[in-house]
């Protein structure tokens, strides 16, 4: 006995239904969540560490391609570069580079911790889960 297969329209329209699903739960599309938010200091927990990251890329010079970088700590840290504010939740108007806030052994996985620089004006955002939030550290350059 065959089994039933369902119609060429099934497949559209459950492929649309699951990107739209994707999107909604990851903020993909350029369209942030609806609780996502950008604060004027840094008040969250890791902060400090992402104020420990931002001096040791700036003693680098904030590398503005991608790739690993050595760290203090005999790892290796990431930038992935442009970080091109396609959201527009930061200022318009500027040049940002991003960079991870955790070392680790090179090539492993990224985790969500990055900092955002204005190449321009020195500010350093912090966003502890990957561009949803920002939080502006203070003592930038």
């Amino acid at each position: 006995m065959r089994t039933p297969q369902p119609s060429r329209r099934f497949w559209p329209a459950r492929i649309a239904a699951i990107l739209v699903a994707i999107t909604s739960l990851t903020g993909v599309a350029g369209v942030a969540p609806a609780d996502a938010s950008v604060h004027d200091s840094c008040t969250v927990s890791r902060c400090a560490d992402a104020r420990s990251a931002d001096a040791t890329w700036a003693g680098k010079g904030y590398p503005t391609s991608g790739g690993w970088y050595s760290w203090p700590d005999g790892k290796y840290n990431y930038t992935g570069g442009r970080f091109y504010n396609r959201e527009g939740r930061l200022p318009s108007g500027a040049t940002y580079y991003e960079y991870d806030v955790y070392s680790r052994a090179r090539g492993a996985a990224r985790d969500a911790y990055r900092i955002v620089v204005n190449r321009g004006t020195g500010v350093t955002w912090f966003s502890p889960n990957h561009y949803t939030d920002f939080y502006r550290l203070q003592g930038f350059r």
